[in-house]
């Protein structure tokens, strides 16, 4: 069995998404993790798991290209609100920092990770951290809560050795491997060692980032089998291996 811990299926991309959830389970995905990324997706979110409540978890949180300029309070309205009582909830996300697009609330966003955190923390939930162009940021922000940080998964991560170690420094947090390491340019397998099998989760990212062979199609949570191959491959494990051992690792994190 996989686990695959960040999939967006109830996006409008997938016309169908309870469909796209049983064909991932006829490919042996026995759980899929459910983050929204702002307020309008929380309600498609929960619809699809009260529909396939086996098989799926959820997460909630504030994605920072989400953030503006308004009180951090009033931002994260919606994610105080549904805190309690949320059907399938195991964890604050997707949230963090991203500077690619724009950095013109980069203070802003750190300041919405630090409240999301302190949120996560008091909750005992483990954090879905979105990090693009933004590892200083997100590192100065988690170096606040020292004893009280709750347990980090740095989803999608596609960085290098030296980011690793950084994030190493703070905190033993978990990492996200989706199809960036099937990318043929990708230079995320020689990273995959210095990781170590034991903090790796598998993960889709659906609709985005289909791995070969489905790169350039829209993604979804029954390609992550090709994920876990090329991570097979890179680190001399078989297929076996990568499945028991991420699922551990998953069932774990997110307290399955």
């Amino acid at each position: 069995m996989l686990i695959d811990t960040h999939t967006h299926l109830y996006l409008p991309e997938f016309d169908n998404p309870v469909a796209a959830v049983d064909r991932a389970v006829d490919a042996g995905i026995g759980m899929m993790i459910l983050p929204n990324v702002d307020a309008t997706t929380v309600a498609p979110l929960e619809t699809l798991h009260i529909n396939r409540p086996e098989v799926t978890r959820t997460a909630i949180g504030l994605h920072p290209t989400e953030v503006d300029s308004r009180p951090v309070a009033e931002q994260l309205g919606f994610l105080t609100d549904r805190l309690n009582g949320f059907p399938g909830l195991v964890a604050i996300g997707e949230v963090g920092i991203d500077l690619y697009w724009d950095k013109t609330f980069r203070l802003q966003q750190m300041e919405v990770l630090d409240a999301q955190l302190q949120i996560a923390s008091e909750r005992k939930l483990p954090v879905i951290i979105h990090c693009r162009e933004g590892l200083p940021e997100v590192l100065d922000v988690v170096s606040n809560h020292n004893s009280a940080l709750p347990q980090l998964l740095f989803h999608s991560f596609g960085g290098s050795i030296e980011d690793v170690e950084q994030i190493r420094t703070l905190t033993d947090a978990f990492f996200g491997i989706n199809g960036i390491v099937t990318f043929k340019n990708s230079k995320l397998r020689e990273v995959l060692p210095a990781i170590g099998i034991d903090r790796i989760v598998l993960e889709t990212d659906a609709p985005y980032l289909a791995p070969v062979p489905h790169r350039g199609k829209r993604n979804e949570s029954s390609f992550i089998i090709h994920t876990a191959g090329f991570v097979a491959n890179a680190m001399g494990l078989s297929s076996e291996e990568i499945a028991e051992t991420t699922t551990h690792n998953a069932s774990a994190l997110f307290n399955l």
